[in-house]
C-alpha cells in the first residue's frame, strides 16, 4: 500500500472513531431507560401518550420532538415524618404528636396529573386527619393506643390519597407531648393524687389494723368466757368424783368450810383418838422452840 492508501485508512478510522460519540448520542435521544422501580410518562402535547413500567430500554424516536417529553416517578416504598403536629384532645389539652407515614405511588398518571402537589397536600391532609381523630380521644388514649390509632389514620387519610395514585401503606404516632406548662400542670396534679392515695391506703390500713384488733379482743373474750363457762362444769364433775371416797369428800367440805371462815389461813387437824386432844385444842398448841446447839 503506498502512503497515499495508508492517509486515507488512518482518515477513515479517525471519522469512524468520531462518529461513535455521535452515534451513542443519537442512541439516546432515541430512546429512554427505565430503571427498576421506576414509571416514566410521556407526554404530548402535555397529554398522556405512553406510561413504561418495565425496567430497560425503550425505543422512543418521537423523544427527539420538542412537543414530546417524559417524566420519571419513583414507585419505590417512601416515608415523610411530619413532626410537631399540634392536637386539642377530648378535654381540650394540647397534644404534640409526631407522625411517621410510609406509602407508595401506586397510579403514577394520577399522581402527576390529578393534583398539583401530592405531597404538599398529604401534609395538609395528615394534619386534618390528626386533628379530626386524636381531638376526640384523650391524652392518655392517645398515649396508650397509639398503633390501633396509626391504623385509623391510615385508613382515613388512604382513602383520599387512593384518587392522587398514592397508597398508604403505615401510619405511626412516633412522640407524644404536651406543652411545658401543661405538662407541669400535669406532673403536679399526679403528685396529689399520688398523695391522696397515700393518705387513703394508710387511713384503709390503719381502719384494717382498728378492725382487726376488735376482732381479736372479741375472739379472746368470747375464748375466755367459754373457759370460764367450763370452770363450774368441771368443780362438779370432780365433786362428782368425790362422793365416790366419802372421807375425802368430808375432808374437802371441811376445809372449805374453814376457808370461808378464814380465808386467808385453813388448818385442819384430823385423827386425834376420843381421850386424847381435840381438833380445837390442838389449834391452841405452839410448837416447842428448837434447842440451840
Amino acid at each position: 500500500m503506498t502512503t497515499q492508501d495508508w492517509l486515507q485508512l488512518a482518515l477513515g478510522a479517525a471519522a469512524g472513531l468520531a462518529l461513535l460519540p455521535a452515534l451513542a448520542l443519537l442512541f439516546r435521544a432515541v430512546t429512554l431507560e427505565v430503571d427498576d422501580e421506576e414509571a416514566v410518562l410521556v407526554t404530548r402535547f402535555g397529554k398522556l401518550a405512553h406510561t413504561f413500567t418495565k425496567p430497560g430500554l425503550e425505543w422512543l424516536p418521537e423523544k427527539l420532538l420538542p412537543w414530546v417529553k417524559h417524566t420519571r416517578v419513583s414507585l419505590r416504598r417512601d416515608f415523610r415524618h411530619f413532626k410537631d403536629v399540634h392536637v386539642n384532645d377530648a378535654r381540650g389539652t394540647t397534644v404534640i404528636v409526631d407522625l411517621w407515614v410510609e406509602f407508595r405511588v401506586a397510579d403514577p398518571a394520577k399522581a402527576i396529573f390529578s393534583v398539583t402537589s401530592w405531597d404538599s397536600s398529604l401534609q395538609n391532609l395528615v394534619s386534618h386527619a390528626a386533628t379530626s381523630i386524636l381531638g376526640s380521644r384523650e391524652f392518655q388514649e392517645i398515649l396508650c393506643d397509639r398503633t390501633d390509632l396509626g391504623a385509623e389514620l391510615r385508613d382515613d387519610i388512604a382513602t383520599e390519597t387512593a384518587a392522587w395514585g398514592v397508597a398508604i401503606e403505615f401510619v405511626f404516632i412516633r412522640n407524644v407531648s404536651l406543652l411545658p406548662e401543661v405538662s407541669r400542670q400535669m406532673f403536679e396534679t399526679i403528685a396529689a393524687r399520688l398523695e391522696r392515695t397515700k393518705a387513703h391506703i394508710e387511713e384503709a390500713g390503719r381502719l384494717e389494723v382498728a378492725k382487726l384488733e376488735a376482732d381479736t379482743a372479741m375472739r379472746t373474750a368470747e375464748l375466755v368466757a367459754e373457759a370460764k363457762g367450763q370452770y363450774p362444769a368441771a368443780v362438779g364433775r370432780a365433786l362428782g368424783a368425790l362422793r365416790d371416797r366419802p372421807r375425802v369428800y368430808a375432808a374437802y367440805n371441811e376445809l372449805y368450810e374453814l376457808s370461808l371462815v378464814r380465808p386467808h389461813r385453813t388448818v385442819s387437824f384430823v385423827g386425834f383418838d376420843a381421850g386424847e386432844l381435840k381438833a380445837v385444842e390442838a389449834a391452841m398448841v405452839t410448837a416447842p422452840p428448837t434447842e440451840a446447839r
